[in-house]
């Protein structure tokens, strides 16, 4: 009998729902259910065939587990040792360089570092930062939001350059981005599981988390070219990143769609949140994909970081090939950076030089 174990966090609805649809579909051959981890030996045998992973990137007991099960090899949706070493910044650029459309962004230095950063370990950078020219590419206004970040936490709208920097200076250690605003006329989030099954849901992001009104069930809300690229553009994306479970979301303006976030390998799925249809969508098309990976032979793993940062290379490079063309017919052109006097300025501090 095949074992999948569930990894998860607070969400209920989800999880319990794929435990049962496993089991009922196993028949006996594969069972589903919760995994409970204390001490992990470095030597234990493997208790599971494949684990899905739904908290992992916020506890790091969860993560540094599942990359040893992977190297025993268990199938782990998604790759931790990936995940790990992704962020949202390297997304955007590769996004660019693949012929997907993205806001201007720019990776911002810290505010404050952990103790021990001083002075002297920050001689690389440029100081004091020319504010005036990072608005200058970006426009306003503009969204300020971590680089490896989810769920809508620490994401704040400036409007000036006063804004911003009263904003930047409230973000400590975290290191942020500062993207251009796209005014949208629609948008979208979409599910995309095993890199192929893409749903595509009319979503707002202005509305309250839990009130019923983010996501509606619209078919014939983009028109069918614009969900033709859409569908094309999460496949790409995530065939690259090599994702198995995420989310892809669009801004959608003047026909463009701009991918603002994909970096969502634990998306929500939750019956209050998602609404009936999604989540009875999400749930078959991650229980296929258990009993896809579960299926299919194994080869005995590379220990190595390359072989789980980039299991397919070669898939990789012709996702790329195949969009060349329409980067060229479809990404927006994309202007040089304007050199800009000096503006304000708001230093990186250390908090072991900062000034009472």
């Amino acid at each position: 009998m095949k074992r999948v174990g569930i990894l998860v966090g607070r969400e209920k609805t989800f999880p319990e729902a794929l435990i049962k649809n496993i089991n009922e579909r196993g028949g006996g051959s594969v069972a589903a259910e919760y995994i409970t981890l204390g001490g992990v030996r470095h030597d234990a045998p493997p208790l599971y065939d494949l684990v899905v992973d739904r908290i992992s990137h916020e506890v790091p007991f969860y993560r540094a587990t599942l990359k040893r099960l992977a190297l025993e090899g268990t199938i782990i949706i998604n790759n931790p040792f990936w995940w790990s070493a992704d962020d949202k910044f390297f997304n955007y650029s590769l996004a660019r360089k693949l012929g997907v459309a993205v806001p201007k962004t720019v990776l911002l230095p810290q505010k404050d570092y952990i103790t021990g950063i001083v002075s002297e370990s920050l001689r690389n950078l440029e100081y004091p930062l020319d504010w005036q020219a990072i608005v200058d590419y970006t426009g306003l206004p503009a969204i300020m939001k971590p680089f490896d970040g989810g769920g809508w936490k620490n994401v704040s709208r400036v409007n000036s350059l006063e804004e911003l920097i009263a904003e930047y200076d409230q973000t400590g250690t975290l290191c942020m981005t500062l993207q251009e605003f796209i005014d949208f006329d629609q948008f979208v989030r979409c599910y995309c599981i095993g890199q192929e099954d893409v749903m595509i849901m009319p979503y707002d992001p202005r509305k309250p988390y839990l009130s019923g009104e983010q996501y509606v069930y619209d078919p014939n809300y983009l028109s069918p070219e614009l969900s033709v690229r859409v569908v094309r553009d999460v496949r790409t994306l995530c065939a690259a990143l090599g994702y198995d479970i995420n989310t892809v979301e669009f801004a959608i303006k003047d026909g463009v769609p701009y991918a603002i976030d994909f970096m969502n390998p634990a998306p929500d799925a939750e019956l209050e949140s998602v609404g009936e249809f999604y989540h009875k969508w999400v749930t078959e098309a991650v229980t296929n994909l258990v009993f896809k990976r579960l299926s299919e032979s194994s080869e005995r793993p590379r220990y190595r970081w390359d072989a789980f940062l980039n299991p397919a290379p070669i898939r990789i490079e012709a996702v790329a090939s195949q969009t060349e063309q329409a980067a060229r017919t479809n990404a927006p052109k994309v202007t040089a950076e304007k050199k800009s006097p000096k503006a304000r300025k708001s230093p990186p501090r250390s908090r072991a030089k900062e000034a009472g």
